[in-house]
């Protein structure tokens, strides 16, 4: 059938008359030239100070491969595999590599040798957002969220129960090793002495292993149980001690509910969303400024309660800004100790932290009269929030840094670890933050001056 329809003119076999430029491939603002721009101005020489030209291949150039990790965290990508699929696949990919292609075994390698320093980067990345005008330190609200391990809840034990299990796995193994034995001479009674006909059984290899696990998991349980107990002593012989009998001297035993996971030992069990469900993993941290979502500040604990995090994210912030405090920072319930506010108070911070939860809708009626002369720093916080100020102010704490998990998590979709350990899941994190800080930096229209 005859089709007088025109059409451009397809040919896939048609060969580039010139050479590509690969500028010509995205638009001029596109995030992939903004990412390469912004690497290009940071100091990089904690990793490529680790590099010996004098051996082997050359490397692939650490600002391209920094460029590709930041750039694929931005879009959520995190696996090794898919990024190298991407510089394939994608465009923008392309375009930030140079048309280059690492393997996934090279760009795992890269991240894992240089964690740390990429991580530390995200100072760097904040005095940026900083100078473009983005952090106004008027209100920074602290929060947390649990992030899962790189392990699987199933794959930890109480204590209890590997006592109970190490006694079984003890008697299997016994009853094992007695059959190797009688096995062990009927072979040298067939074959001669020295001669095997049979290897140590499978069953037995496994049961051995699988005790050795759960008793190296037990001795460091009792380790962690022997330090907290004798930091409880000490406090015991430094206190004061008041009227009645002598509290109980701490157990050096561990308690049969403590657990400990096989895959990622330092993750542990957490609340999840509502405190209705359980995640293996950790409690991540952040301070945001109000003026743009920038992360200020960032940290990973091992600890669910947010209560001894305060302190340790004010005193990130100020290094990170060269001492600078904001004004005012508000906090959830989940922060709320008297030292807490006296810190905030000390360094001259406006400090608005609930005492208490409120259920969904309920405000708390304005305070009348004066302050009572006998009132607790907690009841004059709690008198503080009442005031129309106190929760015009606090009021906004949700709207500064709830949003920010959501685009971590939501939109970029990082809700588990890469890594396994805490001291690499913390720098991960700090990975994520500082991306973060990046997109916000994009987003503001900063460009970065001609190099």
């Amino acid at each position: 059938m005859n089709n007088s329809a025109k059409f451009r003119s397809y040919d896939p076999d048609q060969l580039f008359l010139l050479p590509p430029d690969i500028k010509s491939w995205l638009p001029e603002d596109d995030l992939a030239y903004f990412i390469v721009d912004v690497i290009n101005r940071l100091d990089l020489r904690e990793i490529t100070k680790t590099y010996d030209s004098s051996r082997g291949q050359p490397a692939y150039h650490p600002r391209m491969m920094t460029s590709l990790l930041f750039y694929a965290y931005c879009k959520g990508i995190v696996s090794s595999r898919q990024i190298e699929q991407a510089t394939y696949h994608s465009v923008p990919f392309r375009v930030v590599t140079a048309n280059q292609h690492p393997d996934h075994d090279t760009i795992a390698a890269f991240r894992q040798r240089h964690l740390k320093a990429l991580a530390d980067l995200f100072v760097q990345v904040l005095q940026l957002c900083q100078k473009a005008g983005l952090v106004k330190l008027g209100h920074v609200s602290l929060d947390g969220t649990k992030v899962k391990a790189n392990a699987s809840k199933h794959k930890a034990m109480s204590y209890g129960r590997m006592e109970k299990k190490a006694a079984e796995l003890r008697k299997e193994v016994e009853r094992l090793l007695s059959q190797a034995q009688e096995a062990d001479r009927d072979d040298d009674s067939l074959y001669g002495k020295g001669k095997r006909e049979r290897e140590l059984p499978e069953e037995l290899r496994f049961k051995q292993s699988r005790l050795k696990k759960i008793e190296e998991a037990m001795q460091a349980l009792e380790e962690d149980a022997r330090t907290a107990a004798e930091v409880k002593r000490r406090k015991q012989e430094n206190g004061k001690k008041g009227p009645g009998r002598p509290p109980q001297p701490p157990s050096d035993k561990p308690d049969p509910k403590k657990q400990r996971n096989f895959t990622d030992p330092e993750s542990r069990i957490m609340p999840g969303k509502g405190s209705k469900d359980f995640i293996q993993g950790y409690n991540c941290q952040i301070a945001v400024d109000e003026n743009a979502q920038v992360i200020v500040s960032s940290d990973v604990t091992q600890e669910s309660n947010d209560k001894k995090q305060l302190r340790p994210l004010v005193a990130k912030l100020e290094n990170n800004l060269k001492g600078s405090r904001p004004k005012v920072l508000s906090a959830d319930s989940g922060y709320f100790s008297e030292s807490n506010c006296q810190s905030l108070q000390d360094k001259d911070i406006d400090g608005f932290i609930a005492t208490e939860k409120y259920k969904h809708g309920r405000k708390p009626s304005p305070p009348r009269g004066r302050i009572p002369k006998k009132a607790t720093i907690k009841d004059r916080m709690a008198r503080k929030l009442r005031t129309v100020t106190g929760r015009s102010t606090y009021s906004k704490r949700k709207q500064i840094v709830e949003p920010v998990f959501g685009q971590i998590k939501e939109v970029r979709s990082f809700r588990r670890f890469s890594f396994r350990g805490y001291g690499k899941c913390r720098a991960e994190w700090d990975m994520v933050c500082l991306t973060h800080n990046l997109l916000k930096l994009f987003r503001g229209g900063w460009s970065p001056e001609p190099a």
